[in-house]
């Protein structure tokens, strides 16, 4: 694996830039098969661990802490990743990347407490960062051919979506067959009140994809400019400061800023779909059919006629009888309407991952046709902001179907975009600044602040009322996604074209 991975001039791939672009492709994939793991899971998850019904101020509390603090985490510890990663290389910081997190992934399947989910989510968090901005580096410079590298980039980061296709099979797997696999114990002390629940099998098979990034990507070939540059000693020190030179502090706070828009519609918006789905009519209707069934109205019964349960209320008031009526009810009952609002959610979760993997592959073809980078990333911003309050107020209040369609057009205007930043950024920052820069506008501007809207997201829509949690949900993430959209549009106007020759 020594061969010289690509020549300016570069025409067919070898064998070691295909095994390149075959590893590249496997990383993207499982970066975002684990970012995209807890909107799937944390319902189960705060239900399990917290014991907060889905809706409340609690519950929601949680949600936007389980997707604001490890951003928070990956966006500081991101930005000395992309440090690293000028300072010592781009393929050793690669390799430790994984093993962070592929470890912290399997740990987190383990967890008894809130903490424990917390904690391992930030590891998670902190790897993902760190390897995006490094491996982006990494291809940008072993193809420095400008039309091979824009497909090559393009096109590997397309396979991103594909991880949210598998992680959404893998919760699907899981749900079916959690009862039959093996229990989980706890490895820190704790209680773990379901050893089957589907989230924590979810969780756990984040470690699957690491096994062939581990094994292969130590062997394969360092940028040979940064190598190059570094043996000679001509490689220049990154510093953070520099990105804020007259010359460069355009670029740094456009890119920042429209890098958090694009990430503020995923999670202020469609990543809280699981969240919105259970007041869909259709869902509604399957979760009634299920509870009527005569098993489970039989196993209710039973429970309520018990007389280990009538003397629970011998002697209450008339109102805490009703509450643990209710409670107790909750208990048989709640793992069926979560078990049935899990697979719907994985469904659309599949749709719009599949809606995101066609806009990546269409970004990957424009981005050789199309020179104005302007003009390209405003192809997808100007539909989705016309679509987000439509797909979010209208379709996923209304119909499941329509939610499916809608979650496809936003998957594909907004994850495109994530392609069009790595084909992006690594064109207008120089050699010793390329992972310090990208890891400011992706770790700051994206993970920062633009993971926050998932938080903003569920502040604004806590609510006591249960029933209309998920209206409320829906309309609030269709004022947020809107917002960030127009605001992502109007900063397009000063994103400075990048230039056109070779990396160097």
């Amino acid at each position: 694996m020594s061969e010289t991975p690509a020549s300016p001039s570069a025409g067919r791939l070898t064998s070691t830039q295909w095994l390149i672009c075959v590893i590249a492709s496997i990383g993207f994939a499982f970066d975002i098969y684990e970012l995209l793991m807890l909107p799937l899971i944390v319902r189960p998850a705060l239900q399990e661990l917290v014991g907060a019904a889905p809706g409340t101020p609690v519950f929601q509390m949680w949600v936007g802490r389980l997707f604001y603090i490890p951003a928070i985490a990956g966006g500081v510890f991101g930005l000395v990743g992309g440090y690293l990663t000028d300072r010592l290389g781009r393929r050793r910081v690669l390799t430790w990347s994984i093993l962070i997190y592929a470890f912290s992934a399997f740990a987190a399947g383990f967890s008894s407490s809130i903490w424990m989910l917390l904690t391992c989510r930030c590891f998670v968090f902190i790897g993902v960062c760190v390897e995006f901005v490094a491996a982006v580096a990494w291809l940008a410079e072993l193809f420095p051919n400008p039309h091979q590298r824009e497909k090559v980039l393009g096109y590997t980061q397309a396979f991103s979506s594909v991880g949210g296709l598998l992680v959404a099979m893998a919760n699907g797997l899981a749900v079916s067959y959690g009862p039959s696999f093996p229990a989980i114990q706890s490895l820190l002390g704790g209680t773990i009140t379901d050893p089957h629940a589907a989230w924590r099998y979810t969780l756990m098979s984040g470690v699957i994809p690491a096994i062939p990034l581990i094994l292969i990507r130590p062997f394969l070939p360092e940028s040979p400019v940064w190598a190059q540059k570094k043996e000679s000693g001509t490689l220049k020190r990154p510093s953070i400061a520099q990105l804020f030179s007259p010359e460069l502090c355009r670029t740094t706070v456009v890119t920042t800023l429209m890098f958090a828009c694009s990430f503020g519609a995923a999670f202020g918006a469609i990543q809280q779909i699981p969240q919105i789905i259970p007041g869909l009519p259709e869902v509604k209707a399957r979760v009634k059919e299920a509870l009527a069934a005569k098993p489970v109205a039989d196993k209710v019964a039973q429970r309520l006629e018990s007389a280990e349960f009538k003397a629970q209320l011998e002697g209450k008031p008339e109102a805490e009888q009703k509450k643990l009526i209710g409670a107790e009810r909750a208990k048989i009952e709640g793992p069926i309407r979560g078990k049935i609002t899990q697979e719907v959610a994985a469904n659309v979760t599949k749709v719009q991952e599949v809606g995101g993997l066609v806009g990546r592959f269409l970004l990957a073809a424009l981005a050789v046709m199309i020179v104005g980078r302007r003009k390209l990333l405003r192809i997808f911003q100007i539909p989705g902001l016309i679509l987000m309050p439509i797909i979010f107020a209208y379709c996923a209040t209304t119909s499941l179907n329509l939610t499916y369609l809608g979650l496809f057009m936003a998957g594909l205007v907004t994850v495109a975009q994530f392609s069009f930043w790595g084909n992006y950024l690594p064109r207008v920052y120089p050699l010793h600044l390329r992972g310090t820069g990208e890891s400011f506008a992706a770790n700051i501007g994206g993970r920062l602040i633009g993971t926050s809207f998932a938080w903003v997201t569920a502040t604004l829509a806590a609510t006591d009322d249960i029933a209309n949690a998920p209206m409320k949900l829906a309309y609030t993430a269709a004022a947020v996604g809107c917002s960030v959209y127009l605001v992502g549009l109007i900063a397009s106007f000063w994103l400075p074209e990048p230039p056109q020759e070779e990396l160097t």
